[in-house]
């Protein structure tokens, strides 16, 4: 919607409506309207109809009456996108000012009749799914063999809008339920020995920095005793929780261990011992697995000396002792035994209503039973009493009421009434918010009492919340998606242009991200430290990449930063890496990318049948990325939008595609030029000065993550009514200075999120 306001006005504006000369204001005239008749009703008027915009139609002193018009020309005010390159500009003093009397007037009138808005129904999608089995039965799965992809609306995977239901979708989940509910159940502890077989990677456990090929997986030991571990295949190193073993003997394992076993192509694994197998521990009890083939020049993904990943067995236990460990899983399923066939049934009723809780989010009731029971009764007399449970949760599993987060309107309240949502409906808001996951038993129990929207008990359960490792998502999912990050791997920089380029760099810089945001985050840092921060997080390779010194080994640690062309976001690789081509450079996608993701002003699309950019052909004089911008701008049309856009991704020139700093263009074999000016005038010449402007007005950049975590939280795009409330969170943020915590409190107390209004049917 924002896209479109100018671009008719653009155009205009570039091939001649700049004819008619700004008219001058009448003496005493008021500055606002002064400042509106000169510069914005030459074009936006009922003659031209400029973006179906009439500002002489409109009444500067009621903007709430035509709020949706007016929220467009704030944002264009405070991004300078209006007036456009090219047309008479006001100073920017006197165009803050305007803007700052429009929010003024239209937060008053939102503080006086607010519009919550409201989303009635909400899928969950692969990534709550996933996080929900995970909390559910403690399995760690990936979903994304199972499930359909989630389409993406707003820059985000979870709006409701955007996910949709099919025939072929249903099909998926129910198969889906059925592979989760066998593996929540999984098996009893077996009698005798067994063997067990690892074989591709497991989604929650990485091979080591460096593996090119390998296996990965879990072993739970049922028994304390002694176990062989074997490999197919080329020679292997295994460890057991990171200690060496020889696979030639047998290896002991207390009750409740994992098994450890890993290898790497391409490692030296006697330098490198402490950087591959520090890390492989995890919590008391538990471990990973992994195993590569060690043959130099082999590849996973096939090729000239490519060998197939091997396949691990572990046989035993020989020689066991003590009493048996079942599986987390199990134990978090089966929270009763029946002791007799006769206490089956009711053992089978508590299973369901302390599972189905989770599940459905509230206490289970009769009629949610009822039909989990049924199944539970089929399952039990074709099978055993767990073949009963385990038909019994994929009915749970494939129930609307887990599927799908609803907010019922009370009833009989007319269109347009503005209801509170109970504590339930708050408690899941909340988690999925917070974690994009269920509820836990805390949160829940407290929804259950009525005790969660009391103003301390929330504030308390945020922050409980944001300190628990499963906010992390607030990383991986929001902020991955808001910058564009998240899909860092499937990019493929040109190999003949980038030789140095390859998977141990590309998971570095996808981890240092990951690691960076996360620390602002979790360490309660002001958001503005994103763009300013002068520390990062790099293993040896990376540090490699950026010219760092002293960084030794494959773990990741935090580095200060000296090179300020690299501190907050505009330095990391990652974000330099999405807003390329594979083969060079782009300012126009980087200048673009600064004034959606970070400014919150988009620019206009271009116009239709625009023409392309000239890219340089075999046998021409090679051109620099500038000159060729230059011939590109000459053209009235093109420079009404590039004129905003270019300075600011010229500024980041000196990074290449892969994100290393360069003096000279390779291909041209010339000094970059990083220089331009900035809409509002400002001088820029490189990543620092960059970096200084977008810091002077650091509520902007705070504005746009707010919004974008709104949109996040909420699962809905936002509308103009909106935006009181989304200022009140900055302004109320900056007494913190824009701490994270701050922000997300104030989106979590706003209405919109504690609150919904009845549709019109």
């Amino acid at each position: 919607m924002m896209r479109n306001f100018l671009v008719t006005a653009l155009v205009l504006v570039a091939v001649g409506a700049e004819a008619q000369p700004p008219k001058p204001a009448a003496a005493g005239a008021d500055p606002n309207q002064a400042l509106l008749t000169r510069y914005c009703v030459t074009c936006h008027n009922q003659r031209l109809k400029t973006a179906k915009v009439e500002f002489d139609t409109l009444e500067l002193a009621h903007p709430e009456k035509n709020a949706v018009v007016w929220e467009r020309a704030i944002r264009k005010l405070r991004g300078g996108m209006m007036p456009p390159p090219g047309a008479p500009r006001p100073a920017v003093a006197d165009a803050h000012a305007l803007a700052a009397y429009l929010e003024t007037t239209l937060d008053r009138a939102g503080t006086t009749n607010p519009n919550p808005g409201s989303v009635r129904i909400h899928r969950l999608n692969r990534a709550e799914y996933s996080n929900a089995m995970r909390d559910l039965f403690g399995l760690d799965v990936d979903v994304s063999t199972l499930l359909p992809n989630d389409d993406i609306s707003e820059g985000f995977d979870n709006i409701a809008s955007a996910l949709k239901v099919s025939p072929s979708f249903l099909d998926q989940y129910i198969m889906a339920a059925r592979a989760m509910a066998k593996q929540a159940v999984g098996a009893p502890v077996p009698d005798g020995q067994t063997q067990t077989t690892l074989r591709g990677l497991d989604a929650g456990v990485s091979l080591p920095p460096g593996a090119r090929a390998g296996v990965t997986g879990r072993f739970l030991a049922p028994f304390e005793g002694d176990y062989e571990i074997r490999t197919t295949g080329s020679p292997a190193l295994f460890t057991v929780d990171g200690r060496l073993v020889d696979t030639r003997g047998r290896t002991h394992l207390t009750a409740g261990n994992h098994a450890v076993i890993m290898a790497s192509i391409g490692h030296s694994l006697v330098e490198s011992e402490g950087a591959l197998f520090g890390f492989v521990p995890g919590a008391a009890g538990t471990g990973y697995a992994s195993t590569g083939t060690v043959t130099p020049g082999t590849s996973a993904a096939g090729g000239r000396g490519a060998v197939a990943p091997p396949t691990v067995t572990i046989d035993g236990p020989f020689d066991r002792k003590g009493a048996p460990v079942e599986a987390p899983n199990r134990r978090r399923v089966f929270v009763c035994r029946p002791a007799a066939p006769a206490e089956e049934s009711a053992c089978a009723s508590r299973i369901m209503a302390n599972l189905a809780r989770k599940a459905f989010r509230r206490p289970a009731t009769e009629q949610d039973l009822a039909p989990l029971m049924q199944f539970y009764a089929e399952g039990r007399q074709a099978g055993t009493f767990d073949t009963g449970i385990e038909s019994a949760l994929t009915a749970m599993l494939s129930s609307a009421k887990f599927l799908y987060r609803t907010e019922p309107p009370p009833a009989n309240a007319a269109p347009g009434t503005i209801y509170k949502l109970n504590d339930l409906e708050l408690a899941s808001r909340l988690s999925f918010f917070l974690w994009s996951s269920i509820p836990d038993d805390e949160l829940l129990t407290l929804a259950e009492q009525n005790k969660l929207s009391e103003p301390k008990t929330l504030d308390a359960q945020v922050r409980r919340m944001l300190a628990d490792a499963r906010s992390k998502t607030l990383t991986t999912n929001f902020a991955f998606q808001w910058l564009r990050v998240r899909d860092t791997a499937s990019l493929d920089p040109d190999p003949y242009a980038y030789p140095a380029f390859d998977r141990p760099l590309r998971d570095a810089i996808h981890r240092e991200m990951e690691l960076f945001v996360d620390s602002v985050f979790r360490e309660d840092r002001s958001v503005i430290d994103l763009l300013s921060a002068n520390y990062t997080f790099l293993n040896e390779r990376l540090a490699r990449h950026y010219g760092v010194e002293n960084v030794r080994g494959d773990q990741f640690r935090r580095v200060a930063l000296t090179d300020t062309n690299r501190f907050g976001l505009l330095g990391k690789a990652s974000v330099l890496m999405v807003t390329a081509y594979p083969n060079r450079t782009s300012p126009v996608l980087r200048g673009s990318y600064i004034l959606e993701n970070l400014l919150g002003t988009p620019p206009a699309p271009p116009p239709p049948n625009v023409e392309a950019f000239k890219e340089n052909k075999e046998g021409e004089k090679p051109r620099t990325i500038r000159q060729i911008m230059q011939e590109h701008r000459a053209n009235p049309t093109c420079n009404a939008c590039h004129g905003v856009m270019d300075p600011l991704g010229f500024s980041l020139e000196n990074f290449d595609t892969i994100g290393t700093f360069r003096a000279m263009d390779a291909f041209t074999r010339t000094t970059i030029d990083t220089s331009g000016t900035l809409v509002d005038g400002t001088a820029v010449n490189g990543p620092g000065d960059l970096r200084k402007a977008l810091l002077a007005h650091p509520e902007q950049f705070v504005q746009t993550l707010t919004e974008k975590l709104t949109i996040y939280g909420l699962g809905r795009s936002l509308e103009y009514y909106d935006m009181p409330h989304i200022r009140k969170i900055v302004r109320d943020a900056k007494a913190t200075n824009y701490r994270f915590s701050s922000i997300v409190t104030g989106i979590v107390n706003a209405p919109a999120f504690r609150s919904s209004m009845v549709e019109a049917r």
